[in-house]
């Protein structure tokens, strides 16, 4: 069995950046968690290290610990008690607005590119990594969210103002995509598609709404 990390390796893995998992550490640091398969160092300069999928588990494992949400149904305010950021699912309560959650998301997001960049074949930015197959709400949800559409408010009807709101569906890689304004459901599809998910638009056979299911655009090899 393979040991548990120190509690400083721990903290080293839970101040790593969101979603890229940029680590910062001594080199004596950062070279032991290499050994240990939790983070890699990247081949081109600066030469950064980042977290390995194990990594990122251990991470997940640190904030759940600490309070975070378990799972990508829960809507929470971004980012959480424990800084890390969270995009916006729809259905949040009291989320921050304005310039600084602007930045926030745009930072998030062109580091999701970089993540792709790093770990898709031929650093492919086109589609999703495997880190947004993991984590499919919050993929879907940021992709949204930094092309500037609106996500719904915290109130559990059908909200009368619009918003997206993102959730997990039984099916293993789709999301559900929900917005009561046509016109901009439409956009969401668009927006999704261009972010390199596969989107189709069907219709609720109980309620007649309409809705998006996304699922991550695969390879074409």
């Amino acid at each position: 069995m393979t040991r548990p990390p120190t509690a400083a390796q721990r903290r080293i893995i839970d101040a790593a950046e969101p979603v890229t998992g940029r680590l910062a550490g001594t080199p004596t640091q950062l070279a032991a968690l290499v050994k240990r398969g939790l983070a890699f160092r990247h081949p081109r300069p600066p030469h950064d290290h980042f977290l390995t999928p194990a990594g990122h588990r251990v991470r997940e494992t640190v904030q759940a610990e600490e309070g975070a949400p378990k799972d990508d149904t829960t809507p929470v305010s971004a980012p959480t008690e424990s800084g890390v950021f969270a995009a916006r699912v729809g259905g949040e309560e009291a989320a921050a607005t304005g310039p600084a959650r602007t930045r926030e998301v745009h930072s998030a997001w062109q580091g999701l590119l970089e993540l792709r960049r790093m770990t898709n074949p031929g650093g492919a930015t086109d589609r999703p990594c495997g880190w947004e197959r993991a984590h499919l709400v919050r993929a879907a949800a940021l992709a949204l969210e930094a092309a500037g559409h609106p996500p719904a408010g915290a109130d559990t009807a059908a909200p009368p103002g619009g918003g997206y709101r993102v959730r997990a569906t039984p099916q293993p890689e789709a999301v559900a995509v929900r917005e009561p304004d046509a016109e901009a459901l439409r956009a969401c599809a668009a927006t999704l598609e261009r972010a390199g998910w596969q989107v189709g638009e069907h219709t609720d056979p109980r309620t007649r709404e309409r809705y998006l299911l996304a699922s991550p655009r695969r390879t074409s090899g």
